[in-house]
């Protein structure tokens, strides 16, 4: 099959991005297919101990919550909850699980983590708790340098983020663009830098040669 000039730019600056992270003690893969990604994903999770994640619009999209019940492994879900209450119980009992699922708001070409997030059970878990953490992220959210990380997951993932709630009232809601608000509705109250895995290998990288997720 033809390879369009995106697949091809993705097929060799990935797994230069690959390397990068494996300096900073990440392990990591590169794929160029979602589906890799997945068989990717479940290989690395064993058929014991607890899985959860954060709000990943990725992970959502790669199925990978479907396969794991269908795996018959234990899932902590907060969006199964039957009460606000219980939602909360089910994101703190997910710091202690086996493993993290998550996405990557912006991965820098030399290896850095850019993660935001409004009330931090996300950036706590890839930060520290669970046993291992995955994150599986779509070229689109690699950019240049560690500046242009942090532009890319203020400026695009929050406010494309934000139109997933509507119930929620900030700048960029209404507007699509970020206004550096300090409203009560934020998503944007933690920024976190990862410029290294410790200890080496706890956090595991899959890049996917496709557009996935904000």
């Amino acid at each position: 099959m033809h390879k369009t000039a995106q697949e091809l730019r993705n097929a060799k600056r990935g797994p230069l991005v690959v390397k990068a992270l494996k300096r900073r003690f990440f392990d990591a893969w590169y794929v160029d297919t979602r589906d890799e990604a997945v068989e990717q994903i479940l290989s690395l999770i064993p058929k014991t101990g607890t899985v959860s994640w954060g709000g990943s619009l990725t992970i959502s999209t790669l199925g990978i919550p479907e396969r794991l019940l269908h795996e018959g492994i234990t899932v902590l879900d907060r969006d199964q909850a039957a009460t606000a209450e219980e939602r909360q119980e089910i994101m703190r009992r997910a710091l202690c699980c086996d493993t993290f699922l998550s996405s990557s708001n912006a991965l820098s070409e030399d290896g850095h983590l850019v993660n935001i997030d409004g009330i931090g059970n996300r950036v706590a878990a890839m930060i520290y708790g669970p046993r291992q953490v995955i994150v599986a992220a779509g070229m689109n959210k690699v950019v240049k340098t560690l500046e242009d990380a942090i532009v890319r997951a203020r400026t695009i993932a929050a406010p494309l983020n934000m139109q997933r709630f509507s119930h929620l009232k900030t700048p960029c809601g209404e507007t699509g663009t970020c206004a550096d608000c300090g409203s009560a509705d934020s998503i944007c109250s933690y920024l976190v830098i990862t410029r290294l895995c410790k200890p080496a290998g706890r956090i595991k990288v899959i890049l996917i040669g496709e557009d996935l997720g904000f």
